[in-house]
């Protein structure tokens, strides 16, 4: 099977109904998208499918086929540098374990809007759990790196 991450065509030869999580953590390397729930539910496992966000988790790899999947490493940097720096300026993270999923929920909002309101940020974060508590501190991040989006 042929697989678009990140920009680059790669192989995987496995079960189709395989997580993509599991095939891009442990086929691939790329570990920046966590295991939380498996169920979908808590957003560590977040990646870009076709430019939108969804749970790695619960997605089989058969679903990706033919599809571009982008994890964090894969964001433009005129789109993750403006996050990045913003997740610093704020403090948001503490154990850090949810952010990549995080990141990558704001991404998919920020990409189709650099100012979003309160309650549009809420809806898209929606479903991404921060054990610490951090989400005052990740909607003012969210607000920052939209102002410094080109």
């Amino acid at each position: 099977m042929k697989l678009n991450v990140n920009g680059a065509s790669v192989d995987f030869e496995g079960d189709a109904n395989t997580p993509l999580l599991w095939v891009l953590r442990d086929h691939l390397n790329i570990t920046t998208p966590k295991f939380g729930c498996g169920a979908g539910l808590c957003g560590a496992c977040t990646v870009h499918l076709e430019g939108e966000a969804i749970r790695s988790c619960s997605l089989p790899v058969s679903a990706a086929m033919g599809k571009r999947v982008t994890t964090l490493e894969g964001l433009p940097a005129a789109l993750s540098k403006p996050i990045q720096d913003a997740w610093i300026a704020e403090s948001v993270p503490q154990c850090g374990y949810c952010q990549c999923g995080q990141m990558m929920s704001a991404a998919a909002l920020l990409s189709k809007n650099k100012t979003p309101s309160e309650t549009q940020i809420v809806e898209a974060m929606d479903g991404n759990i921060c054990r610490c508590g951090t989400y005052s501190r990740i909607k003012k991040a969210i607000v920052r790196a939209g102002n410094n989006i080109a």
